[in-house]
């Protein structure tokens, strides 16, 4: 299945569904924060995830229960990579150098960094 990029406030329905597993449109809106959004939009960002495929439901009469087709972990690839390609040219190392200089990595962030380098790098021999 083709991924396809999610707005703000769709990652954000996402989120919740990942959380609950699965939920009516009252269970999500329950676990956003306040100021709570009115039904009628979630239920609208709901259709709109079920339209791009990420999302389906199980129906009881009227009323639909919603659940994830794709997992978190299936999206966070997708948008790293969308990230390296798209703003550090499929670099590793521009988006490390990025964050060192822009996000003042803090010094035991940058241990642990090396730590999973050299684990990494160990693994590959």
């Amino acid at each position: 299945m083709k991924i396809k990029e999610l707005t703000k406030a769709e990652e954000q329905i996402m989120q919740v569904l990942w959380d609950l597993k699965k939920g009516f449109v009252k269970d999500v809106i329950e676990q956003l924060p306040e100021p709570k959004p009115a039904y009628n939009t979630v239920s609208t960002i709901i259709r709109i995830l079920e339209k791009k495929g990420v999302i389906s439901y199980t129906a009881y009469g009227k009323t639909h229960e919603y659940y994830p087709l794709i997992s978190q972990e299936e999206y966070k690839s997708f948008a790293a990579s969308q990230l390296m390609s798209g703003y550090f040219g499929n670099s590793v190392k521009n988006l490390v150098s990025f964050f060192v200089k822009e996000k003042n990595l803090k010094l035991n962030e940058a241990d642990e960094l090396i730590k999973l380098l050299e684990k990494f790098k160990n693994e590959q021999k």
